[in-house]
């Protein structure tokens, strides 16, 4: 099979890149690592499909949040709309005792966002595809990666290979 992703094949369900974070325990799962692979387990219920799903990795914290997070990104198919893949999204997180609301970038129990869809971009109020921010951030591409090193950002043309690269290739200092 490609894995280039960026286009459904005739007849598949859609496919999208979902990016996955956790730095806090859940009092069930315990520590985020194990959080992530039950959130995994989790999504099949829902009618989403984890076809492939990249090795998590530990990263630094945005914003105000001191702990660590980790990260992964899988590769899902479903037969849901982007709208109603969040809403399936949003009830896992809910299930893992995420709550809305609060300071932007506090820890939270489990995070799960649409990076990228085979349908190209999306727009609707509380969802946009391509992510906005997921060109900048490694902890994204480099999961992402893993598992889909060619699928294309539908806004620039470029994979999510070539992305990562453009995030750690040396540049030469200001004069």
């Amino acid at each position: 099979m490609s894995r280039t992703f960026d286009r459904a094949a005739k007849g598949a369900p859609p496919r999208y890149l979902i990016a996955l974070g956790s730095n806090r325990r859940h009092h069930r799962f315990g520590a985020p690592a194990r959080v992530l692979r039950a959130a995994l387990t989790a999504l099949p219920a829902r009618g989403i499909a984890v076809e492939h799903a990249s090795p998590i990795i530990a990263s630094a914290p945005l914003g105000p949040s001191r702990r660590c997070y980790a990260n992964a990104a899988a590769v899902v198919a479903s037969d849901l709309a982007p709208g109603a893949l969040l809403a399936a999204l949003k009830d896992v997180e809910r299930q893992f005792g995420r709550r809305r609301g609060g300071a932007r970038w506090r820890a939270r129990v489990l995070d799960l966002d649409i990076v990228l869809w085979s349908g190209g971009a999306w727009s609707s109020p509380g969802l946009t595809i391509p992510h906005a921010a997921f060109r900048t951030r490694g902890f994204v591409l480099n999961p992402a990666r893993a598992i889909a090193p060619r699928w294309r950002d539908p806004a620039t043309g470029l994979t999510v290979r070539q992305l990562a690269v453009r995030l750690t290739r040396p540049r030469p200092l200001p004069r």
